[in-house]
């Protein structure tokens, strides 16, 4: 745990440095929910009050998207810069290795869902939660942050080059938009709502939505979890594999 703990600071240090992929990460879900809200939002029709109601949700998964995409370019320019080698020299293990780019995006995706949660509210966001559902709303917010940071981490494993686990970012950028995160699914075609209502997105979307509205959620939160556990399981035990292959 100490060594995780190091390699998370050194992480997050790495990200200070790297002012322009900081600025990006939190500016770009700045920008589209704006977007979304004053271009697109008074022709969107909702079952909510508001369309900032609605859409917010959708934003901050995009929002984990951004940030976590990161870890993909700075795992595998670990690799190519040699420092895994002297990390292993000192007796520190590929698994706290991962865990301290993975924590580290957890911070910046935790500072970035923060400064959207502010905007919204500054332009009308007016969530009905009790404390207990903005305690459920957060913890699933977590484990889709973690699960994807750690999903990201495995696909800086996999790539061959920084530009290339740049090419995760598209999925993760990709994934909310056929979900509920902007329209409801039921205004698109037959074909892609069946994808769009049984991916991990939506799952996590309406679960977030249901508890800030403090409207019935049913077993959707308990699916949303189930599918956070579910990639994250099978993100460490890739990574674990992966990394080792690697670093052979």
């Amino acid at each position: 745990m100490p060594e995780a703990l190091i390699m998370t600071g050194r992480a997050i240090r790495i990200s200070r440095r790297n002012v322009d992929a900081l600025i990006t990460s939190m500016a770009l879900p700045v920008m589209l929910l704006l977007i979304f809200v004053y271009f697109f939002g008074g022709a969107i029709k909702t079952d909510t009050q508001s369309y900032v109601t609605y859409v917010v949700p959708g934003v901050l998964l995009l929002c984990a998207g951004f940030g976590s995409s990161n870890t993909a370019i700075a795992v595998t320019e670990d690799l190519k810069g040699g420092i895994i080698d002297r990390f292993r020299s000192l007796d520190i293990g590929g698994t706290q290795i991962l865990a301290g780019h993975v924590f580290a995006s957890v911070a910046r995706n935790l500072i970035a869902t923060t400064l959207v949660l502010a905007l919204a509210f500054a332009i009308g966001f007016r969530p009905s939660a009790t404390p207990a559902g903005w305690l459920a709303a957060t913890a699933i917010l977590l484990a889709f942050i973690l699960a994807l940071s750690w999903l990201s981490a495995t696909v800086g494993l996999l790539a061959k080059s920084p530009e290339a686990a740049g090419g995760f970012t598209f999925f993760v950028s990709f994934l909310p938009y056929p979900s509920s995160a902007f329209v409801p699914t039921n205004t698109m075609p037959g074909w892609l709502q069946g994808f769009a209502d049984n991916q991990p997105v939506t799952q996590v979307i309406e679960s977030l939505r249901g508890l800030l509205l403090n409207q019935p959620v049913g077993a959707t939160p308990w699916i949303a979890l189930a599918w956070c556990a579910g990639i994250l399981a099978a993100s460490v035990a890739a990574s674990g594999t992966l990394f080792r292959r690697r670093t052979a």
